[in-house]
């Protein structure tokens, strides 16, 4: 299966088109917070469950060109072992825990072989993957601040002592590099301890044993991906941005129902971002949860849109209606908002006045996908509507609803492609075709297919460059009855990340291109992204590879 990247790669194009797409987030002042939906989503804070793990072993990273990230960890000492090495100025290892964490790490710092007569100081490292610890964070080429990087410099005064890094992090391993400390002792360090934390409370239930091992793996890996995004929000990535996004809300929020059940977490987020909106009503891409939960000025057209969606979910998965209505007026308004960038020929008109995100694919053309996207959330608000029992209230948008497909078909629809164009230039991309195919335009399934078929194949097609859209494009293909071809897919995208040696899902994953940035630099990508969660819900809502693909 061949997915060729389209997206610019020099640090200078990715920095440029970075600047020109944040230029587009409409970023206009604060509307006044609705007290009523904050209170219930402070009601709602979940309490986070803390399991303690010690480290497997003491691992060095080497130079492999077979391995996915460039790097192979060689294990060099027991954890055992570990606790009766000595270390002194200059020196440094790397601690490896076995698997990702979101937390904190303890450890008790002693000094031997002489008095303590200086303090110690300490640089901590914290990877998700090894080239986070095989390979120097600095310099940095990345677009966002390099605050964001996953490392701690601090002295401790006082040995013995217990030491316990205050910050979160995202990690498996920990490189400790013992900077600077008088000659005159050296140290080690006992206890060490991975303080892992999660809003999970229970273990969803593994797959049939008959399942492939692919599969299996795959399950394991959306779960864990999950698990340590789901803290007090479903954030993002526990390593960066750490925040809640609604594009990443919705698919945590399908994973969740077919796993932890987290379901008063889902609740919690629907609350903030309803509680938070724009001037004008219209729902934010993401909120500031700390200090305390605030605006974040970050408005993206699709993200608006798919908030309608995650609550029609959230009501059907649990059956809160009081919710539902409670929240309707929110949804009733961005349908209005959004419906506003609807041109008198019935189609979303791309003033470039406003960003939409669809993908991190730099060059997309994005006006099919939004006219998609818009059509597949008035779908889901009417939907919505008869679950509450308040159809009257956009009965009025059916009629919308058929001549925005009607306009698709007729003005966006290349038949002698058999696939959906977009913009002045008539860009092919998968995009394009997944988002027409999840709203409903094509006339048919068969045509639906080949669609998707044409964008998977065609070079020219634009191509995904995140689980985000892989994930719209999986979906796609089960709607439309392409359930062989949506499994060949998770196995090639998701089981290859597993392949690589993901132990949580990434951000962004281009096959053979493991330097792959969006931002700049792999140093700032995160490599647990709740974006990347949603095998589990095509296995587990489905039966995706466990029915008739075994």
């Amino acid at each position: 299966m061949t997915m060729t990247n389209n997206s610019p790669t020099s640090p200078e194009d990715i920095a440029a088109t970075f600047a020109a797409m944040e230029a587009k987030i409409v970023k206009l002042p604060a509307g006044e917070p609705n007290a009523l939906f904050l209170a219930r989503a402070e009601a709602l804070m979940p309490v986070l469950q803390e399991s303690c793990q010690s480290p497997i072993s003491l691992v060095r990273a080497l130079p492999d060109a077979d391995a996915y990230l460039r790097f192979r960890m060689e294990v060099v000492a027991t954890a055992a072992e570990f606790e009766r090495s000595t270390w002194r100025q200059g020196q440094e290892f790397i601690i490896d825990f076995g698997g990702h964490r979101t937390g904190h790490l303890s450890f008790q710092l002693l000094a031997v072989d002489g008095p303590a007569d200086s303090p110690v100081k300490l640089r901590l490292t914290f990877g998700e993957v090894p080239s986070d610890v095989a390979v120097p964070l600095y310099p940095y080429t990345g677009v966002l601040s390099a605050a964001w990087l996953p490392d701690e410099t601090f002295t401790v005064d006082d040995l013995p002592q217990l030491v316990r890094v205050p910050r979160r992090h995202a990690f498996r391993f920990v490189k400790v590099e013992v900077l600077a400390a008088s000659s005159r002792f050296g140290v080690q360090f006992h206890h060490v301890t991975a303080h892992a934390l999660t809003a999970a409370s229970k273990q969803p239930e593994p797959l049939a044993s008959a399942s492939p091992e692919w599969l299996k793996r795959v399950d394991e890996i959306s779960i864990a991906t999950l698990r340590d995004c789901l803290q007090t929000s479903f954030e993002d990535g526990p390593r960066r941005d750490r925040r809640l996004w609604l594009g990443d809300l919705r698919l945590q929020a399908l994973a969740n129902y077919v796993s932890f059940e987290a379901n008063d977490v889902v609740r919690r987020c629907l609350y903030l971002l309803a509680g938070l909106p724009r001037a004008d009503g219209l729902v934010n891409g993401c909120v500031y949860e700390r200090p305390q939960a605030s605006y974040a000025d970050t408005v993206m057209l699709d993200y608006a849109a798919i908030y309608n969606v995650t609550l029609q979910e959230y009501v059907h998965a649990t059956g809160d209606v009081a919710t539902g209505k409670e929240l309707w007026p929110v949804a009733l308004r961005q349908i209005e908002l959004l419906c506003e960038t609807v041109g008198e020929d019935d189609l979303f008109v791309d003033t470039g006045a406003t960003f939409c995100f669809i993908d991190w694919v730099l060059p997309l053309e994005r006006s099919t996908a939004m006219q998609g996207v818009l059509i597949f959330t008035l779908r889901r608000t009417l939907l919505l509507a008869s679950q509450l029992g308040c159809e009257s209230d956009v009965a009025h948008y059916a009629e919308k609803i058929e001549r925005m497909v009607l306009a698709a078909r007729e003005k966006l629809f290349d038949v002698s492609l058999g696939m959906f164009v977009s913009g002045p230039a008539h860009q092919l991309s998968c995009a394009s075709q997944a988002w027409m195919v999840l709203s409903g335009v094509p006339v048919n399934d068969v045509q639906a297919a080949t669609a998707l078929r044409q964008a998977m194949s065609l070079p020219q097609s634009i191509k995904p460059a995140t689980p985000y859209l892989y994930h719209y494009i999986v979906e796609a293909m089960v709607t439309c009855g392409m359930s062989d071809e949506a499994l060949a897919l998770v196995r090639h995208y998701w089981g290859g990340m597993a392949d690589a040696g993901a132990d949580t899902f990434w951000e962004v994953y281009e096959p053979g291109k493991p330097l792959s940035s969006p931002l700049g630099d792999i140093h700032i990508n995160s490599y647990c992204h709740a974006w990347s969660c949603t095998p589990s819900w095509f296995f587990r809502a489905f039966g995706l590879g466990l029915k008739s693909h075994t």
